[in-house]
This record gives C-alpha cells, structure tokens and sequence, in this order.
C-alpha cells in the first residue's frame, strides 16, 4: 500500500482556516449583472442561474444554482424546481453543442459528508467528460491542465445560456 501525505490540507480540513460566513452563491446574485462575466455567471433566469465552477474538474463545469438560499431539494418550490431541471436540460445541450463530452456527470451533494462544499446552498454540478480525460497529472500530480481559461470557457458558453431555459 501507498501513502500520500499532503500536510498542507490539515488547516483547512480541521477547520484552522476562517471561512466566510457569506453564501458565494448569494453573493454572486447580488452582484450587478453587468458584471456577470467577472462573477464567471453564463445565464440568469427568474428563480435559478448558472456559473462556471471557479475550480472546475473539466473545460465546461457548471453549476446550476436556484436563487433562493436552500439546502435541500425538498425546501424548493415545485417552480424552482423546474426551472433547475429545464437549466440541467439548456446546459446539457449547450455542453454539447460546444464541447461535445462523450458523457456528462450531473451531481447533486447534500451535505458535507456528501461531498458538499458549499452545503447551505444546493447547487448541481454539470461536468462534461471524455474518456481518459483523468490521467496522471490529476492522479499522481494532483494537477488539472485545462486546455482554455475560464475567460473561453464563459465566452464559449454566454451566448447559449444568457437569457434562461425558457428561451
């Protein structure tokens, strides 16, 4: 068996590291839509929106994000849960359309133990994927190379999901 020490985690996973008390997704909400692309946000609708992941595993990771502060599925109204799932549909195409994945993953973590990071507001993730797109530069060098900034990636993807998943 193999051991991989990576004491630089300690901080952060024994909580020594202070996290803001603000929802970055509120935060981001709140922010003037003018600013939409320093904020990484590719689309707005009434009840939910979409921002590319700050962090992504792939070129294209999205989260679908309602506008209301929830933790759970069930605390969403039957409207902002359609609309979440009409935006899993827009983006999907869009993933697509624009990058075409062999696959997409779409997850949804409730919880930290669930692999939440933001866990007080829920967000589903939208990853497109490829075969061999994990290789050893994420396995054994715990590094992503990403073959466009996010500045392509939000310029890529703005003109298909700018205006909702009504449209």
């Amino acid at each position: 068996m193999e051991y991989w020490f990576r004491p630089w985690r300690y901080p952060y996973v024994s909580g020594q590291i202070a996290r803001s008390t603000e929802c970055l997704f509120c935060a981001l909400l709140q922010g003037d839509p003018a600013q939409d692309r320093a904020g990484l946000i590719v689309g707005r609708a009434p009840r939910s929106f979409v921002v590319l992941n700050r962090f992504p595993y792939n070129p294209g990771h999205l989260m679908v994000v309602p506008h209301r502060h929830a933790a759970q599925l069930g605390e969403l109204s039957g409207a902002e849960r359609s609309e979440l799932m009409a935006w899993l549909a827009k983006v999907e195409a869009a993933l697509e359309q624009v990058y075409r994945p062999e696959g997409i993953n779409v997850g949804l973590n409730l919880g930290r133990p669930a692999g939440a990071g933001i866990e007080a507001h829920l967000h589903v993730h939208m990853v497109p994927r490829w075969n061999g797109d994990t290789n050893f530069m994420t396995v054994m060098a715990e590094t992503r190379v990403l073959p466009e900034t996010l500045e392509q990636t939000w310029e890529r993807l703005r003109p298909l999901l700018e205006r909702g998943p009504g449209t």
